[in-house]
């Protein structure tokens, strides 16, 4: 005796699955294996260095830009280095220390400055960022 089936199932669904599962993990790997921006907006192209710091828990990022005009960035917030000062007493009642990312194209003057008023301040802790070389 032969017996006929009433329903037709359709297992195309089984490839859905798949499908679904290849683009999450390809979505998890393209999310771990992209660069982190720190802060956004701000275009700096720091100079390289082959001595790097090591990943800082406790820091405030001050940011430099390079041109004629340079600006200055502090909580990404644009400042003058009049008004960088009370910022800085402030990060220093957290015991916060503080990296300078400046441009490669930023004036010495400017880096000095910034670091000068940090350490006018009590910042006991100031480095300057660079990438590592290529």
């Amino acid at each position: 005796m032969k017996f006929s089936r009433t329903t037709n199932y359709n297992f195309g669904w089984l490839l859905l699955i798949g499908l679904v599962d290849l683009a999450f993990l390809l979505a998890f790997f393209l999310l771990l294996s992209s660069n982190f921006i720190l802060q956004q907006g701000i275009s700096i192209s720091m100079p390289f260095s082959r001595f790097t710091l090591s990943p800082q828990s406790n820091q405030q990022i001050i940011s430099i830009t390079g041109g004629a005009v340079p600006a200055i960035y502090f909580q990404d917030q644009r400042v003058t280095i009049q008004q960088l000062g009370p910022l800085l007493d402030a990060a220093k009642r957290k015991n916060q220390s503080i990296i300078i990312k400046a441009d490669r194209s930023a004036s010495y003057e400017t880096v000095a400055a910034v670091t000068n008023a940090a350490l006018e301040h009590g910042i006991t802790s100031v480095a300057l960022a660079a990438t590592p070389p290529r």
